[in-house]
């Protein structure tokens, strides 16, 4: 299992949870403002599962949760599912980050009761899809399984969207608000410049930005906010 990064304690990616993240190591996605480039276009110090297991042993009873994010940890198959099997071993709740284009691995993880809730990632609408993940021939169907496995799972979960004022619309978040309509959590994230972007070019939209986009998706799902602001 190739682990590229490890956070020890987090009160804010695991909604209402303390936690800790682990970070996988590749991603089949190459989005220019992604902030974990790192984790995605080159080769980190990989990190042992021992000192993982060693970590979470002693912390038991402190910590309620485990985040697997990435890169994207489905990309990892059976590797992954071992990693979660052996957490779960240990009594700890799984949050996952995914961008959800292998929904055969999501459709296997919410069956298995292997996560506990989900963040999946809206990159964009349909037709803008290819260009904002950087991926030629992007087959889209595969998100909309994704979207509609959460949908009707039962496993709690959120979709969320970071922004970026040269790749997102409000005529693009009514086609998203379309596209979710009904969504449980719907969050809207503004682009944060790491310093460890895949590319650079990418830039924050202002306060009045961020409210045309949420203003365009409210009519379809209710539940939207812009997170972060």
């Amino acid at each position: 299992m190739l682990i590229g990064g490890f956070q020890k304690m987090t009160v804010q990616d695991y909604p209402e949870k303390i936690a800790c993240i682990i970070f996988t190591h590749g991603c089949n996605f190459k989005c220019p403002f992604c902030h974990n480039a790192r984790l995605v276009t080159q080769s980190p110090e990989f990190i042992d599962e021992k000192e993982i297991f060693d970590y979470l042993n002693k912390r038991k009873g402190i910590l309620d949760g485990v985040c697997i994010s990435g890169g994207e940890p489905l990309i990892h198959g059976e590797a992954v599912f071992d990693l979660m099997r052996k957490i779960k071993e240990l009594g700890f709740l799984i949050k996952l980050d995914t961008n959800g284009y292998l929904p055969e691995n999501l459709k296997f993880v919410l069956e298995s009761g292997l996560v506990d809730y989900v963040a999946m990632d809206i990159k964009n609408c349909q037709e803008k899809y290819p260009l904002t993940a950087d991926v030629k021939n992007l087959d889209v169907s595969k998100i909309d399984e994704s979207i509609k496995l959460l949908l009707s799972s039962g496993v709690d979960y959120e979709f969320r969207t970071t922004v970026t004022r040269e790749l997102h619309s409000p005529q693009d978040f009514v086609k998203i608000g379309e596209w979710i309509r009904g969504a449980k959590r719907y969050y809207i994230q503004n682009f944060v410049d790491s310093g460890n972007l895949i590319e650079n070019g990418s830039s924050p939209l202002d306060n009045q930005g961020l409210s045309a986009l949420l203003e365009a998706v409210l009519p379809y799902v209710p539940s939207a906010q812009i997170r972060g602001s």
